[in-house]
């Protein structure tokens, strides 16, 4: 068993991964313990991304579960360097891995900061944006990544629910992105989800003189209740994300530093309804 300082941001995408194969295969953790003779703890503590198991220990683990070989050779290579604070995954790994590895951070998460500067952050899109975003995707994986993409919504819905902060740009609102229609629907839904409790929408005016962290950039703020913050930032055709003290202090500077630079919730949620209203008159006026 290899030590390590638990729930690096690979750690935990290897963790959800393992739980998934598990799951598929009807197995439940203490049944697979049993047939691996090891502790159901320990083996919660890999599926949790709390500790990093063995490569060997995966290959066993996905063996019993009868898993193809191609899933095998996968984890196994995961678990090789799942101990490295950091993480570059590429497109190789497929557009679900990575929704997957987004929903495992969420799922453990206390509080959840995003900035977009492009689009609607995810865990606030419709489904017809989330297509439209999609639409680089084949028609069948698009159905998938989008009901995955909704169904993460949830986790804002269970108890002890994470707090959910959004720092929009204004030109991720002037975007029409699927339409006038669309994002008409979009924006009134990020209005809507604006009212929960532990959902806080701020803008991001255009127009400022000086110079602000989300000028660098789109990034989500993983934060949790006993464990190092992740940094997660998705580039055009790889994501990467951060697990260094360091780096995920500095980003928590960052955040603190675009409260101060941002409207506040109230009139975040005032303009945002204006601007759907000017989409919507934009739609009225189509030929």
């Amino acid at each position: 068993m290899r030590r390590n300082s638990g729930g690096t941001p690979k750690a935990r995408a290897l963790g959800a991964e393992l739980r998934e194969v598990r799951s598929n295969a009807g197995y439940s953790l203490r049944d697979l313990a049993k047939e691996l003779e090891v502790s159901h703890v320990r083996l919660q503590r890999y599926e949790s991304g709390e500790t990093v198991p063995s490569s060997e220990f995966v290959a066993a683990y996905v063996t019993t579960l009868s898993a193809p070989a191609q899933t095998r050779e996968h984890l196994t290579n995961m678990a090789r360097d799942a101990d490295k604070l950091d993480w570059l995954s590429t497109a190789t790994s497929g557009a679900r891995k990575e929704l997957t590895t987004l929903i495992e951070f969420e799922r453990n998460a206390n509080r959840i900061t995003e900035v977009a500067t492009g689009v609607i952050p995810g865990l606030l899109q419709t489904s017809d944006y989330a297509r439209a975003v999609m639409q680089h995707l084949s028609l069948d994986e698009i159905e998938t990544m989008v009901l995955m993409r909704v169904g993460r919504r949830e986790i804002l819905m269970k108890p002890k629910a994470p707090n959910l902060v959004c720092f929009i740009s204004e030109a991720a609102l002037l975007e029409s992105i699927g339409g006038h229609a669309v994002m008409t629907e979009q924006l009134r839904h990020v209005v809507k989800m604006s009212e929960w409790d532990n959902v806080d929408v701020r803008v991001v005016r255009i127009g400022t003189t000086s110079l602000h962290p989300a000028h660098m950039g789109s990034f989500i703020l993983f934060e949790f209740p006993k464990a190092t913050p992740i940094v997660h930032m998705e580039h055009y055709h790889s994501s990467v994300s951060l697990h260094n003290p360091g780096t995920a202090r500095a980003y928590q500077d960052a955040v603190t530093n675009l409260h101060e630079v941002a409207m506040s919730p109230e009139a975040s949620a005032e303009f945002i309804a204006n601007c759907a209203d000017e989409k919507e008159n934009d739609i009225d006026d189509t030929p």
